[in-house]
């Protein structure tokens, strides 16, 4: 989408982003990129706790959060942008106030909603890029439809007990070869049958395990935003937490 001018980087910004700004990679430019960039996040939660918070302290100018619950006490051991007296409060206005106080000059948009058929084209098509961080099937499918028709690149990420995985899609994109990038559905063709994976809720997570694919899921948007690197497109990271090992696994788009 199209993005309007943005004022250049005041003092105060140049002194908070020092550390991105000394970096060849980054610069000055890069963190215009970021101050431009418009980021949705679904969820405010385990997963989108850290991600919201390093994308705050990054300097992504608009962060848009979309989170119909409330915070609960079970939700502190990992949810990290909320706190004790956050209970009972709705997530989007905990987490909003969170951000504030890491980064001021980050505009927070909420949405106290869930998100549904009738609702997703509208939300993401007005964002740049968006950030998958639910916890139910449903939502992580319409995500990735929904990002795949109107032309979001989605980063998502999802967690079990003890280990995570992530990826990057671009499916409404072809490689240097021409050939399309994979979407969710060449990964994950169907959703499981319900119950068959249980929630945290049921199985229990360890809560430092949700802050690693968090804190990797914002450095894909930075990735991303800043036109740095390489990003995890036709490409599963695998986290195993107990075995303190990564492991990569390669996708294409499926033919027919």
């Amino acid at each position: 989408m199209t993005q309007p001018a943005t004022p250049a980087l005041t003092d105060h910004e140049l002194e908070r982003y020092a550390r991105h700004i000394v970096l060849p990679e980054i610069g000055g430019a890069g963190q215009q990129k970021l101050k431009r960039a418009r980021v949705l996040v679904i969820g405010a939660g385990g997963l989108g706790a850290p991600v919201l918070a390093y994308l705050a302290a990054a300097g992504v100018g608009t962060i848009g959060i979309v989170d119909d619950d409330t915070v609960a006490l079970s939700n502190l051991q990992r949810q990290v942008v909320h706190d004790t007296e956050s209970v009972g409060r709705p997530k989007v206005e905990s987490a909003a106030a969170s951000l504030a106080r890491i980064n001021p000059n980050v505009r927070v948009e909420t949405h106290a909603l869930r998100l549904d058929a009738d609702n997703a084209d509208r939300l993401v098509a007005s964002y740049d890029l968006v950030v998958d961080g639910s916890d139910n099937f449903t939502t992580r499918y319409l995500v990735a439809d929904t990002c795949a028709a109107v032309g979001r690149p989605l980063v998502t990420a999802a967690v079990g007990r003890f280990d995570g995985s992530l990826t990057v899609l671009k499916p409404f994109e072809t490689d240097a070869a021409g050939n399309q990038l994979p979407g969710y559905r060449d990964l994950f063709p169907e959703p499981p049958p319900a119950g068959l994976v249980p929630s945290c809720a049921e199985a229990g997570i360890l809560g430092a395990l949700t802050g690693v694919m968090g804190t990797l899921q914002a450095m894909e948007v930075i990735k991303l935003v800043a036109g740095i690197g390489t990003p995890l497109i036709g490409r599963l990271l695998l986290y195993d937490a107990l075995a303190a090992r990564f492991e990569t696994v390669t996708y294409r788009a499926r033919r027919g």
